[in-house]
């Protein structure tokens, strides 16, 4: 079920009034119906990995806390080969086995590759992160094991999070279902706010990016500044698309008393690439700074700068492959790898660059320039992340550079616009105008510190904010049910 649905539209209301009516004693179980109904409306047997999942982590979990010694990571190993074995089959198995006859064919083998036909379920890897960190927290003795199986499931399941995360740790989600959550008329004015704000940035930025970013990568010109266009446009539709479904996650678990981590944190206005990771898919890059880089760091002997580099580099390569089974993520990740490995070792060397030429002395002039760079990096790397192929790819990044001696041409910009359709109807105007609106609002957010700062002005102001955003998105919204771009994944 699409949070951006008429299904969506009556489900939800449906499950809060249930929620706040029914006794507190029933309400996880009929949170527990709800997220699998939820879940069922994409491919219902698919709920039969979740099951599945589900009760081999929670009974090895407990296994664990029980065990002592080496048998603890005996019963750690099931768990990862359960999950992330899972994982292998149903999102990588074709491509790897397709890679291997590719490499036989380049060697004159004779290998024929058995493909599995078969669609990924949604949110696969979401979910099998989720279980993951429960069960090695469980095994590094941070959190304890779950007794009750209901509460575990719901855990895994909890539909505002199920699909597309953000992905939660034990730590932070399990206490919350163990606790009464009375209606709460402060928490769902905050909630449907943030809601309302997740399909402002989905229906009318990135859905209606989307239809001038596919249109145009479904013919692709050989104009650089078309192309550097392009790029930002996905850019902005890549971040609202997902930015806008974790805004409507944590604000529908907010509406029933649930506060779920925050994924994004303004990542355009990073001033290095590692910000820029602080901020953006903040429970996945932590997730794997947690369970992959540091053991990666800290697992075999001392610790040096080439292990540094090396687990870090191989980290964002894993972040791309995480993304999808193909090439263009994995290169996706090892750009941003490489961004952050050389931004370690140029480190020094820049900071005296910008002392030589004077930079440290105009901070604000500085941060605008280390903003500017990050974003094109960025965008950059987008590029392979929207692609649907490395050929594809490759015509875009090999095509930049062409007739940029224009960039200053008025005219020329003009015919830029009509080539990617910006013009038509006017919808070009309303969502740069959404797009700016967006960038002043979350201006506003970080200097509040707080992402419902309109709380202190004038019940006339907050209201009229909430009516702003319901008729721009009634009048300019893509009302189309158009899928997230992360539930691919």
């Amino acid at each position: 079920m699409l949070f951006n649905s008429f299904s969506f539209l009556i489900f939800f209301p449906i499950v809060v009034g249930f929620y706040y009516l029914i006794p507190s004693r029933f309400r996880l179980i009929f949170l527990l119906l709800a997220s699998s109904y939820f879940y069922m409306a994409f491919v219902p047997k698919y709920i039969l990995i979740l099951f599945f999942l589900i009760t081999t982590d929670f009974f090895l979990a407990k296994t664990i806390a029980t065990k002592e010694g080496a048998n603890r990571k005996i019963f750690l190993f099931f768990s990862l080969l359960a999950n992330i074995g899972i994982l292998f089959v149903f999102k990588y198995f074709n491509f790897f086995n397709t890679n291997i006859s590719d490499l036989a064919n380049f060697l004159h083998w004779n290998y024929s590759p058995a493909l599995i036909l078969i669609a990924l379920p949604l949110g696969l890897s979401f979910h099998i992160f989720q279980s993951l960190s429960y069960v090695i927290e469980v095994y590094r003795g941070k959190y304890p094991a779950e007794n009750n199986f209901l509460t575990y499931a719901l855990y895994v399941m909890f539909f505002p999070q199920l699909v597309a995360g953000p992905i939660e740790r034990p730590g932070h989600l399990l206490p919350q279902f163990k606790l009464q959550h009375d209606f709460n008329p402060r928490n769902v004015r905050r909630g449907l706010e943030r809601m309302l704000w997740g399909f402002f940035k989905k229906l009318v930025i990135a859905d209606q990016l989307a239809v001038f970013v596919n249109a145009t990568y479904a013919n692709l010109p050989s104009d650089g500044i078309t192309l550097i266009v392009l790029m930002i446009l996905f850019t902005y539709q890549l971040y609202c698309d997902f930015s806008g479904y974790s805004d409507i996650a944590i604000g529908s678990a907010l509406v029933l008393g649930y506060n779920l981590t925050e994924n994004f944190d303004r990542p355009f206005a990073s001033l290095s690439m590692a910000d820029f990771w602080r901020r953006w898919h903040i429970s996945l890059s932590s997730w794997l700074r947690d369970y992959l880089y540091y053991p990666l760091v800290l697992g075999w002997g001392k610790v040096s700068k080439v292990r540094l580099y090396s687990s870090l580099f191989i980290t964002f390569v894993l972040i791309g492959l995480w993304h999808g089974a193909n090439w263009t993520f994995v290169i996706f990740g090892a750009l941003h790898g490489a961004y952050l490995v050389i931004g370690s070792v140029t480190e020094k060397i820049r900071q005296r660059w910008a002392n030589f030429i004077g930079l440290t002395k105009m901070p604000k002039i500085r941060q605008a320039i280390q903003i500017l760079v990050v974003f094109f990096l960025a965008s950059l790397a987008s590029v392979f992340f929207r692609a649907e192929n490395v050929s594809q790819a490759w015509q875009v990044m090999s095509h930049l550079g062409n007739n940029l001696e224009n960039i200053f041409d008025y005219e020329y910009w003009r015919q830029v616009g009509r080539g990617l359709g910006l013009w038509r109807g006017g919808l070009g105007m309303v969502t740069f105008i959404a797009i700016v609106t967006m960038e002043l609002f979350q201006y506003y957010q970080a200097k509040y510190s707080d992402f419902y700062f309109f709380d202190t002005k004038p019940k006339i102001v907050r209201y009229g904010w909430y009516y702003t955003l319901v008729l721009t998105i009634l009048c300019f919204g893509y009302l189309g049910a158009q899928t997230f771009i992360y539930f691919q994944f």
